[in-house]
């Protein structure tokens, strides 16, 4: 099978929806289909992966404004239609909604080729805090009319799908994350780190993995650390990752363990290396972060939302609790950081549970799903509106 896929990111880039969709193009092409990535050129020389069977085609882009960082896909759907006329695709994959998506479904529905496209990120709940607040309608109308001409958009959580059939895409369709757990694991604890860290014997640390913006809610987190380390005065707080609200939380926060972006092995021993984990993000669709976390065997507090609700049992393999419930997410937070044995137990129990969300599943679920779609528009079978 021949796939195209159309993203607005993707690695080196790094955050939950590059590495998603890479893991999906990865995965396909492993299993012996032709697969491109088409994504807007990143700034500086293009570093080609002698190990990857992806095809990468490059296109102009620009800076996302106000999200440094992260870049848009200039408009490109005639040069998409002549490209995919002369080398046709079965199958197309749309997984970001910026002028590059809307480009994507645009030229596949003009040749009458199959396409899906997926729900990564909440750009409408996005306005309040880098446009304004009242544009939000007019975010979440953009996202309906967008996804609504696939014949399928993917969404990560069954709650997510439930959300958007309500809000008027019947299209919605389940397609769950994976997480890789033989580089997110226990066994990656390292002293040494620990000691880098300023830890002093078993006092506990908590991590935080992520883009460091408005959007993830880090006053809770560090109001949760507070509440973690109350009984622990030798307690550190290790901030992974970086973005706009990073100057801002170290000027205030100096006793924080600021470790910047980290990849691969290097975020692995970041993760196995701390005792929890506190995820106080609403504004997720998913959140790989939650189950990376698990993976390490970190008891991980959440919001009933997202990734957790699909995979958190609250008090069996982390803490999970009402979505905005603050004073209980807090409360959360306190208990951890008052029971080592719970610590432990949820830990163990959180690694266990995710010990069956390998690749191969999702991938065979990815793959049959273009398949079924491209069959649907051979056989005749009616676009999406």
């Amino acid at each position: 099978m021949r796939v195209a896929i159309v993203t607005e990111t993707y690695p080196p880039e790094i955050n939950g929806v590059a590495l998603t969709v890479q893991t999906l193009a990865e995965g396909l092409a492993a299993r012996g289909h032709a697969v491109e990535v088409l994504r807007p050129r990143q700034p500086g020389p293009a570093v080609p992966s002698a190990q990857s069977a992806v095809h990468s085609v490059l296109l102009p882009g620009m800076a996302l404004p106000r999200y440094p960082g992260l870049r848009l896909g200039l408009p490109a759907a005639a040069r998409l239609r002549r490209r995919w006329q002369a080398q046709r695709p079965d199958a197309v994959y749309v997984a970001t909604e910026g002028p590059l998506g809307d480009s994507g479904v645009r030229a596949a529905r003009a040749l009458g080729i199959a396409v899906a496209t997926g729900f990564h990120t909440r750009f409408d709940h996005y306005m309040a805090h880098y446009v304004a607040a009242a544009l939000e309608p007019v975010a979440r109308a953009w996202l309906r009319h967008f996804h609504r001409r696939a014949q399928a958009v993917l969404v990560p959580t069954q709650a997510l799908c439930e959300e958007l059939r309500a809000m008027g895409l019947p299209n919605a369709r389940l397609l769950r994350r994976t997480v890789d757990t033989q580089l997110f694991a226990p066994a990656r604890r390292d002293a040494a780190l620990r000691a880098q860290w300023g830890v002093r014997g078993d006092e506990p640390v908590a991590v935080y993995v992520g883009r460091l913006a408005p959007e993830k809610n880090l006053d809770l987190a560090v109001r949760a650390f507070r509440a973690f380390s109350m009984r622990h005065p030798g307690a550190r707080y290790v901030w992974v990752g970086d973005g706009p609200a990073r100057a801002q939380l170290q000027a205030a926060h100096p006793e924080f363990v600021f470790a910047g972006v980290q990849r691969g092995e290097a975020l692995a021993g970041h993760y196995a290396s701390a005792d929890a984990f506190f995820f106080p993000s609403l504004s997720e669709t998913f959140g790989n972060v939650v189950l990376e976390a698990m993976a390490s065997g970190l008891p991980v507090v959440a919001f009933d939302h997202a990734a957790a609700r699909e995979h958190l049992r609250d008090g069996e393999n982390g803490l999970r609790v009402t979505a905005g419930a603050d004073h209980d997410f807090i409360d959360a937070a306190f208990r951890l950081g008052q029971d080592a044995a719970l610590r432990q137990r949820l830990g163990i129990a959180a690694r266990c549970s995710v010990e069956a969300l390998g690749a191969d599943a999702i991938l065979s679920d990815f793959e049959t799903l273009l398949r079924e779609l491209a069959l649907e528009v051979r056989h005749g079978q009616p676009a999406a509106a």
